[in-house]
């Protein structure tokens, strides 16, 4: 039996996560180039992991393993709810469709739900941690990129827990106290490493959308300084 979980998934996937902060779309995220008709890409797509992630377990919640990391204070399916109605309006369920990559790390979630139960914990532990750890800093970069004013950014914001970080050292606690053999807690980081692979492939789905974006607004702006350019020479003294 293992009694450090929480270490050897911390340690386990330090080069995916690595990976994952060097995908494009997370490195012009993390430096404030945001665009959003991508992010309400993501948006859907991680309204639909999340509701396929707790579906299963609230369905689990008695399952030996998945009863201790079930802490329903984390479900952000209501929160995904709230910014897709503002990203995509009323009609958002009609509007916000699900891409390939997000679709297959759905099928996973619940393959792995009827499978092997414990290997939730990987899902659970990739996803919200990440969020608690760096939501509100995304939070910040998110409205300041888009220019929001107090809306779309309802998945960072975890109102029924107080105290982030002593929530996240109950939450590695609970892992920690996981009565799994060290093969199964083997079989735990290596689905956390593919989750990683998971969100990456969702990542750079969204890339093409963004670099399309930016060239667009590159464009856009270089036609508008153009175009300034030809009326001031035709406002000049020597054009008269």
């Amino acid at each position: 039996m293992v009694a450090n979980l929480a270490t050897m998934l911390r340690e386990g996937t330090k080069t995916s996560h690595t990976m994952a902060e060097n995908v494009g779309f997370v490195k012009c995220f993390l430096k404030g180039v945001v665009e959003k008709k991508s992010y309400r890409k993501l948006v859907a797509d991680l309204y639909y992991v999340y509701s396929a992630m707790e579906e299963e377990m609230e369905r689990l919640k008695d399952h030996p393993v998945v009863s201790q990391i079930y802490f329903p204070e984390l479900n952000r399916k209501q929160s995904l709810e709230t910014d897709l109605r503002y990203y995509f309006g009323p009609n958002w369920q009609a509007e916000a469709k699900i891409t390939p990559a997000g679709q297959a790390y759905v099928d996973r979630i619940h393959e792995v739900a009827q499978t092997a139960p414990e290997l939730l914990v990987s899902h659970s532990y990739t996803r919200y941690l990440g969020d608690l750890s760096g939501g509100q800093i995304l939070k910040k970069i998110a409205q300041n990129a888009m220019n929001l004013d107090g809306e779309g950014t309802a998945f960072y914001e975890f109102e029924n827990i107080s105290d982030e970080k002593a929530f996240k050292d109950k939450y590695r606690a609970a892992m920690n106290s996981l009565d799994v053999p060290e093969e199964t807690a083997e079989q735990i980081v290596q689905e956390a490493n593919d989750a990683f692979g998971m969100n990456m492939n969702m990542f750079k789905e969204l890339e093409g959308n963004l670099v399309k974006a930016i060239g667009v607004m590159l464009f856009n702006t270089l036609t508008r300084r153009r175009t300034k350019g030809s009326t001031d020479a035709d406002l000049s003294p020597a054009s008269n």
